[in-house]
């Protein structure tokens, strides 16, 4: 990476950036984010009606068999769990817990899970070859950059294409490399993005905001730097 391509990108290096802009990237974040919210939080409410079909056609028989109207009950409030802790979940994303954190993999792959979808309907596949590391990092930190990062580097370049996560870590921060290769995969078949694309400014100024080092080299090459956290 040339020096004033890194200079250029450098969080530190860049003028402090207005809150206004900060704010407007934030709310741009989750109003791209929020089509995998919703679906993050339907996966375990839509078998609930399914099952309780199943269980009230076997209660209608004759000689209902107890035991598997007991197992359908089980799994209805198994589910039923599962979508009260998807809801929580959410609400952190909307409202983020200042002191969470989380292992650098754990936070990488949550954020992966959320968007993976989204992102091969969109006609962009993802290769994750990011590796353990020691140490914590941010919680709201992890979700707000990376996040970001992803649908920034995806918005700025046409599918198909390929984004390739790569990690490296040091004693003071967990780095995340994005390498974006075109023509790799199938074109995508979502609709139109539900709301404007992110630009590298917002990337600029949700990194700022977080403390994150970001970069880039030219408009395929991405890198994130999360500082680790200090120990308790």
């Amino acid at each position: 990476m040339t020096s004033s391509a890194h200079i250029a990108g450098d969080a530190a290096a860049a003028p402090t950036i207005p809150a206004s802009a900060v704010e407007a990237a934030r709310y741009a974040l989750l109003r791209r984010l929020a089509p995998s919210m919703r679906h993050h939080l339907v996966v375990n409410l839509q078998p609930i009606g399914m099952i309780y079909e199943v269980m009230e056609r076997r209660l209608r028989g004759a000689a209902p068999d107890l035991h598997e109207v007991q197992e359908s009950a089980q799994k209805i409030n198994g589910f039923a769990r599962a979508a009260i802790n998807s809801c929580l979940d959410v609400v952190t994303w909307l409202a983020p817990e200042d002191n969470a954190r989380v292992a650098p993999l754990e936070g990488v792959r949550e954020c992966l899970s959320l968007l993976a979808t989204s992102l091969t309907f969109r006609g962009y596949t993802i290769r994750d070859e990011v590796t353990e590391a020691a140490g914590l990092v941010s919680r709201p930190a992890m979700r707000t950059v990376l996040t970001a990062a992803l649908l920034q580097i995806t918005d700025e370049n046409k599918a198909p294409a390929s984004v390739v996560l790569a990690s490296s870590a040091d004693a003071n921060a967990f780095v995340i490399e994005f390498a974006l290769r075109p023509g790799e995969g199938e074109t995508g078949f979502a609709p139109k993005a539900s709301y404007r694309a992110l630009a590298w400014s917002d990337l600029q100024a949700l990194a700022q905001a977080e403390g994150v080092q970001c970069t880039r080299e030219g408009r395929q090459q991405l890198r994130i730097a999360i500082p680790l956290a200090a120990p308790a």
